[in-house]
């Protein structure tokens, strides 16, 4: 790393994981970076946005995890692979802050920021000011990010639709309960991974699982049917991120949904009755690195906090759950960057500015921080005059790149989407494995992902080198 500072700085506006990521790559290829972040706790310990609850840097508000951690067999696996192949800061503190998840990489979201917080606080290219951009940055900014994120500021978003001319595009993002781990009954709950695969971390018991009879689910369906649920008039016409259902949202699809979701009881064994079946389990992800707090897995929801606590209580082991935090719902909003966004991000009608993160039309935390990191190399390289091409398109990286610059349909609507092998350009399914030896057909398209996972890394590895 370069400490040349006589470089002017690179402004990036937003402090959540997109914006983090930005700002070190920035500082790391020797550029100065100020990191413009509007939370900050007032007098009376407040908060500037309706989903956080803290001013710490890449705060994770709707979940732990970063999802799987499969490089092999699981795209969002590869793209953590390719992240910590270019220095990601948020993979670091990630691994450095993980907590058991079977074959997931969850994080205690507590030190995890902490962490990114400390890491950029004491970069000497970095500077942090606690500030809102009200509009758009100065004209004089001439290298600007835009990680703004979910919750950008109002005024912040109706100036970037004033200079795009584009209907804003927005959907609902929901977020899931956490419980007091002392308050699940482990007489009746219990603790396996699904097909007891380990994780990162080498634990294959990383969930505690509560188990339903046919009569429970059918119960809980009725509640969670019947239950009043939050309604935001303004934007009742805004869809939800498919990724990112509330529960009841799920459950109005068809009663047997959730059973085949975030409920479905396959791979698991309740070591209490192992020759009865579940008809459904619900899971429970460790929150925190003390194991105190844990998160019911795909349970987000929109039910009134009223009836929250009544509702989830109807679970087996969770009779008495005590709630660290009830389940919640919020807007979120991403711009129609297959139209105003170019191949390196830069918004075409205003070049100075490039986006990145959630706002891009990418859903995920992974994916978010995948975009900071890209927006902080090419900002970087544009300030020492050397511009940078985005990675191949045969990696997880470059098709996020592609999909959110024009791989969407050619007249259909732009949505966010999660990384997955179906971005990347395909492969045919091996017919052998590296011995010879015949692959049975059921095997085939799994022994295709791992060879997509393959040339994905190799190609970033000749891309960083080029």
């Amino acid at each position: 790393m370069t400490t040349n500072s006589t470089y002017q700085p690179v402004h990036v506006v937003g402090g959540g994981l997109a914006g983090s990521e930005a700002a070190w790559q920035i500082a790391q290829s020797g550029v100065p970076v100020i990191l413009h972040e509007m939370r900050k706790d007032d007098a009376s310990g407040k908060v500037t946005t309706d989903a956080h609850q803290t001013d710490g840097l890449a705060e994770m508000v709707c979940s732990n995890s970063f999802r799987s951690d499969d490089w092999q067999f699981n795209a969002v696996g590869l793209l953590h692979a390719e992240m910590r192949k270019l220095d990601s800061l948020i993979m670091s503190c990630a691994d450095q802050h993980q907590v058991p998840a079977g074959g997931a990489l969850a994080v205690d979201r507590d030190g995890f920021s902490a962490e990114v917080t400390k890491r950029l606080s004491e970069h000497p290219l970095v500077t942090i000011v606690r500030e809102e951009i009200a509009g758009l940055p100065p004209a004089e900014w001439d290298n600007v990010i835009v990680a703004t994120g979910p919750l950008t500021s109002p005024a912040l978003a109706q100036a970037i639709l004033d200079l795009t001319g584009e209907g804003q595009l927005s959907f609902f993002d929901a977020i899931a309960p956490i419980i007091h781990f002392e308050s699940i009954n482990m007489d009746i709950a219990w603790r396996q991974s699904r097909y007891d695969k380990e994780g990162p971390g080498g634990d294959a018991a990383a969930y505690i699982n509560c188990p339903m009879n046919k009569a429970q689910y059918e119960a809980f369906i009725d509640a969670l049917l019947a239950g009043p649920k939050s309604e935001f008039k303004e934007w009742e016409n805004v869809p939800y991120f498919d990724g990112c259902l509330p529960i009841e949202v799920m459950a109005e699809r068809g009663r047997e949904t959730l059973r085949h979701g975030p409920m479905k009881p396959v791979g698991l064994t309740n070591p209490r009755d192992p020759t009865v079946k579940s008809y459904a389990i619900v899971q429970l992800r460790q929150d925190n690195a003390l194991g105190t707090l844990w998160n019911m897995v795909g349970f987000q929801t929109k039910l009134k906090h009223g009836v929250q606590a009544e509702t989830f209580r109807m679970i087996p082991g969770l009779e008495n759950a005590q709630f660290a935090r009830l389940g919640g719902l919020h807007r979120n909003t991403f711009i129609n960057s297959p139209k105003l966004l170019d191949k390196s991000l830069r918004m075409k009608a205003q070049p100075r500015l490039r986006f990145a993160g959630q706002v891009t039309g990418v859903e995920g935390y992974v994916e978010s921080a995948a975009m900071g990191l890209l927006t902080g190399r090419f900002a970087a390289a544009d300030r020492k005059g050397a511009p940078l091409d985005a990675p191949p398109p045969t990696t997880a990286l470059g098709a996020l790149v592609e999909h959110i610059t024009g791989g969407h349909l050619e007249g259909g609507s732009f949505q966010p989407m999660n990384i997955n092998y179906g971005l990347l350009p395909p492969l045919e399914a091996p017919k052998v494995d590296e011995d010879g030896k015949k692959i049975p057909l059921k095997e085939r398209g799994r022994a295709k992902k791992r060879l997509m996972s393959i040339r994905a890394l190799n190609d970033l590895d000749a891309w960083a080198k080029a």
